[in-house]
């Protein structure tokens, strides 16, 4: 039998014999149950035997023997078989697998059919990586009664900027996994370090701006500037985590100075508006009074030319006349005399007297044949 007692002398039997000790046993404490009902180890290996022969029938003896050893290969080369097919696994779509050997990863298997060594030699850990995670740093919301519920974290939010000055800034960040080999094994817990490095790469920020410039200023800006250092500390940790985007949620100071804050801002926007109001009034009226003080110059110039040139006319022409008067006085005189009372007659009714005439009392009727003449062309 196999289990024959074979050290010789002793009370007790079985593979390990009493080892020289009171309660034998390799750790030094036999069995407790030594009753008329403890099972015998012996007759539990022979009734195993005789089922094996069974299966592979082949007589007993020594021949039976050989054929047990070979069904016993054959079934250790089918449990290694089947074994070995466990090893194949699936990726899906949207994840990666990173195949470990020995706890070593060794590579990083694409969507699919896959295989590694099946466990526990090897092993695969899959991550999604096209999820979109996202943290929210300076508020909690939970969900209540009422809907969606904000609690101000403000050990996370409250900052000081370059002018040193409190304010609360409440921001989000969207990050997902681009290298899953580096996220699974290089940093712990993968939430907590996007979390820590996001509110310091926030900090850091808005200590190099000013309140003004954070709260009114450009957002993206500082929005990408967050994102780009929170994305090169995590590189530099190689985390394997890209940061998608920050999002600023509310850029406030405390709550002890809001009103107070609030007010000023209302003061500057109304300062701005005014400015605004100025500036349009002013773009509306100054063209205004460049055009009518481009057309007053305009006239009095054409004024100008005018009135001087009919002074240089009339002096033109006395210096003619008076050519001519120096030549003949007399000749001169007359002529003048006749042209002016031909403008002076020539826009009044005529009534011709004689005082020579008899029977009319001097008044002799004047027929305006030139008047008439123009009527029976018309």
């Amino acid at each position: 039998m196999p289990w024959s007692n074979q050290n010789g002398g002793g009370d007790g039997g079985g593979p390990w014999g009493n080892g020289g000790g009171k309660n034998g046993g390799p750790w030094g404490q036999g069995p407790q149950n030594q009753g008329p009902n403890a099972p015998d180890l012996e007759d539990l290996i022979r009734k195993g035997q005789e089922r094996l022969r069974q299966v592979f029938p082949g007589g007993g003896g020594s021949g039976g023997g050989s054929l047990g050893a070979k069904g016993i290969g054959l079934l250790a080369a089918g449990a290694v078989a089947i074994w070995m097919v466990t090893g194949f696994y699936t990726v899906a779509q949207e994840e990666l697998g990173v195949e470990l050997l020995l706890g070593e990863a060794v590579g990083v298997s694409s969507p699919g059919l896959n295989y590694n060594f099946p466990y526990p030699i090897g092993r695969v850990e899959k991550v999604n990586v096209t999820q979109i995670r996202d943290i929210t740093i300076g508020t909690r919301e939970s969900a209540s009664q009422r809907g969606i519920r904000r609690q101000d974290v403000p050990e996370e939010s409250l900052m000081l900027t370059g002018d040193e000055n409190i304010i609360d800034v409440d921001f989000k960040v969207q990050w997902n996994i681009k290298d899953p080999e580096q996220y699974l094994f290089n940093i712990d817990n993968p939430e907590v370090a996007v979390k820590q490095v996001a509110e310091s790469a926030m900090r850091e920020i808005v200590g190099r701006n000013n309140m003004d410039e954070i709260q009114t200023g450009d957002r993206v800006a500082v929005q990408r500037a967050a994102e780009e250092l929170t994305q090169a500390m995590l590189d530099k940790y190689q985390s394997g985590i890209a940061i998608v985007q920050v999002q600023l949620q509310g850029v406030e100071p405390p709550e002890q100075v809001i009103d107070a804050f609030r007010d000023v801002q209302a003061a500057k926007a109304d300062n701005v508006r005014m400015q605004n109001e100025a500036q349009a009034y002013a773009n509306k009226v100054v063209p205004e009074a460049k055009g009518q003080s481009a057309q007053i110059l305009e006239a009095a110039n054409a004024y100008r030319e005018q009135t001087v040139a009919e002074a240089r006319g009339q002096a033109e022409r006395f210096l003619n006349v008076l050519g001519e008067y120096e030549k003949a006085p007399e000749i001169t005189r007359k002529r003048l005399y006749l042209e002016t009372m031909e403008k002076v007659m020539g826009n009044s009714e005529k009534i011709i007297l004689d005082s020579k005439g008899a029977g009319s009392q001097g008044v002799v009727p004047y027929l305006p044949l030139n008047e008439l003449t123009k009527k029976a062309g018309n």
